[in-house]
């Protein structure tokens, strides 16, 4: 395998959100739950979801935490589009806003949280700085993220064949591109903004896929940097790397595929 080259580097893809749901969107889901089980906010609280994507967190806010209302953003209008379809509640209030640009009313939020986002802005202390600028004082500033390193096996398995097969594949490894999927340089990023009682946890859940095809189907939706490049690849190696996954991955005997995926949680107060 020859392409993509180091020079030409398929973007993330980020527009459809039926298409990133099966990917990661489903094991968000289950990260968020434990996440908002931490956080522990009082109910009737005022909630900023930044990032809000297929709306996982948005959803989750909903079913666990009794909130008064929820202000949901994102810049991409597809995934706004797609979570509002989602939920008819008349709670929510979904934007198209990026995350250095956030709504704040004369009322600040008591929870601004972010999931599966913070990894992916190009300045992530100011995305911070913006979310703690709109929490109220005694509210709480908290996000994850994917263990890209090590922990989210989904993951781990596909860069580790892809870079077996396409040398160019190594930088496109979002264990390498994203410094923020560990604990350190996560509770770091917290600190340096001023926030005051930073802590940081491991989030384990189960990713139980039935077969093969429920693995590699959602590769092939072009959403995130992983199903970018698997959709940049020419059929030929496409196949290739679908066959070097089928071969690297454990099975049960049902043929189903039994993974874990680590997300690293933090959380402070400004």
């Amino acid at each position: 395998m020859s392409e993509p080259t180091r020079g030409n580097r398929p973007s993330d893809r980020w527009a459809k959100g039926e298409a990133y749901e099966p990917f990661v969107g489903r094991w968000s889901r289950l990260v968020a739950a434990e996440f908002l089980a931490w956080l522990d906010v009082p109910a009737d609280s005022r909630w900023l979801d930044v990032g809000c994507g297929t709306g996982a967190l948005t959803h989750t806010i909903l079913q666990h935490a009794h909130p008064r209302n929820v202000t949901a953003i994102d810049p991409a209008p597809g995934y706004v589009a797609s979570a509002r379809s989602r939920m008819q509640d008349a709670r929510i209030r979904f934007e198209v806003a990026g995350a250095e640009a956030l709504p704040i009313d004369s009322e600040h939020y008591d929870a601004v949280v972010s999931g599966l986002v913070l990894n992916f802005i190009p300045q992530p202390g100011r995305a911070v700085q913006a979310m703690a600028g709109a929490t109220r004082p005694g509210g709480v500033v908290a996000a994850y993220v994917w263990d890209y390193g090590g922990g989210m096996q989904l993951m781990r398995h596909f860069w580790n064949a892809a870079a077996a097969l396409d040398p160019a594949a190594y930088d496109l490894d979002e264990g390498r591109r994203f410094p923020l999927c560990r604990p350190e340089p996560l509770g770091q990023l917290f600190r340096a903004t001023g926030l005051r009682d930073v802590d940081v946890r491991p989030i384990d859940i189960a990713t139980h896929f039935q077969d093969f095809d429920d693995f590699w189907s959602p590769f092939l939706g072009g959403e995130g940097p992983a199903p970018s490049y698997t959709m940049s690849l020419s059929e030929e190696n496409r196949t290739a790397l679908r066959e070097r996954l089928r071969d690297s991955l454990p099975l049960a005997l049902d043929g189903s595929i039994p993974l874990v995926a680590r997300a690293w949680a933090v959380r402070g107060m400004p």
